[in-house]
């Protein structure tokens, strides 16, 4: 065969990987290059808190001795717990627009999976649906926003010639946070009166708060999020990560915690600045003048990406929702933030009506896939 696919081992190999998507999309402006440090990172079983829980397999696909695509193969033991599965995951997918290379690498992650026992594959996603997840399939002229994914059509098209069929689609959702005269008035109404029936109050975390606070957020994701598509619930030692990860797109007016009178947590909104705006100009490094970039950040920025925002379901009634979204568009007036993407949400759930109420319009659309993994498929 003129293609070869080769487990991920040496540094060597390491580097290859996440180089691989720069050569590809090199040409493509609307492609965002990641940080090459984040990405070893990321990578790195040693730092990277997903290993608590799962293992991977990285792949590189070689066709006439060249490097033409690469995979991962994933399991996720918290996933599979919390849904009772046997579920494995591929995801990091980058490929040129070949079918036979594109083949080769999905037997490849199919049989790694199957040895560990799973019955079933879903992906992509790098690793998990809180990290970039799906295709895209609608949006291929607009950046991606931090942790989105970016694609040419054709990875669709492999996709679907390749047989893997439709899980769900991811949708994100364009809100002119400066424009507040486009939400209906039965928002601000809501808000006021989570207020005033419900002596519901909002404040916004701080960088000292933001660890404990990413506890309320566990409690609030945990609780609000639990009958998702995909969900899987954060450990501690993944919010150590994320509290870390956080701290370099932070900034407080984005971040904000909805409580009782008593002091208990009933929503959360997390709202991180769209450090992809900088990231383009760093070029994935951080010399020569990457650190300047990334210093002269609040400058850059003028989007956030809405990543998280719940409330717990038995105070869905009252309209804390309603305060997390009349905050954001409060906060906005007079900043340099005046627009943000919402999501990801999946199509069938209910909070896409919220988002037309914002008005606001879907702009992007992700696909992430799935296929049985049968013992008479591809051999290992």
């Amino acid at each position: 065969m003129s293609v070869e696919v080769r487990p991920v081992v040496t540094r060597r190999d390491i580097k290859e990987f996440i180089e691989l998507p720069f050569r590809l999309h090199a040409t493509s402006p609307q492609w965002i290059p990641p940080l090459r440090l984040e990405r070893h990172a990321f990578l790195s079983r040693r730092v990277n808190a997903y290993f608590k829980h799962a293992d991977a397999q990285l792949f590189l696909a070689y066709k006439d001795g060249r490097i033409a695509g690469r995979i991962s193969a994933q399991v996720d033991h918290a996933y599979n717990e919390f849904h009772s599965s046997r579920t494995g995951m591929f995801g990091f997918l980058e490929t040129e627009d070949d079918p036979e290379v594109f083949l080769a690498m999905l037997s490849t992650a199919e049989a790694w999976l199957r040895r560990q026992g799973c019955d079933h594959m879903i992906g992509p996603m790098d690793f998990t649906m809180n990290d970039e997840s799906g295709i895209v399939i609608e949006g291929h002229e607009r950046e991606p926003m931090i942790r989105q994914p970016w694609h040419p059509p054709y990875y669709q098209r492999l996709c679907e010639d390749a047989g893997l069929e439709k899980a769900v689609d991811l949708l994100m959702w364009e809100l002119e946070i400066g424009d507040r005269p486009s939400v209906r008035p039965a928002i601000f109404t809501m808000a006021e009166r989570a207020r005033e029936r419900y002596g519901l109050t909002l404040r916004h975390m701080t960088r000292r708060s933001l660890r404990s606070d990413l506890d309320l957020f566990a409690e609030v994701y945990n609780a609000a999020w639990a009958g998702n598509w995909g969900f899987v619930p954060y450990s501690k030692e993944d919010l150590d990560a994320y509290a870390l990860d956080l701290q370099l797109v932070f900034d407080p007016k984005w971040f904000q915690v909805v409580e009782t009178a008593e002091g208990d947590v009933v929503g959360v909104a997390m709202s991180p600045l769209d450090v992809n705006q900088v990231l383009q100009k760093m070029n994935g490094g951080l010399l020569p003048f990457g650190w300047f970039h990334y210093l002269n950040r609040q400058t850059v920025i003028d989007r956030i990406r809405v990543g998280f925002l719940g409330v717990k379901p038995e105070y869905q009634h009252t309209g804390a929702a309603a305060m997390l979204y009349v905050e954001n568009y409060d906060r906005a007036v007079g900043a340099k933030q005046h627009w943000a993407e919402a999501g990801w949400i999946l199509e069938h759930n209910s909070i896409n009506k919220a988002m037309q109420a914002l008005g606001g319009r879907v702009v992007k659309r992700y696909r992430v896939y799935e296929r049985p993994l049968l013992a008479a498929a591809v051999a290992p």
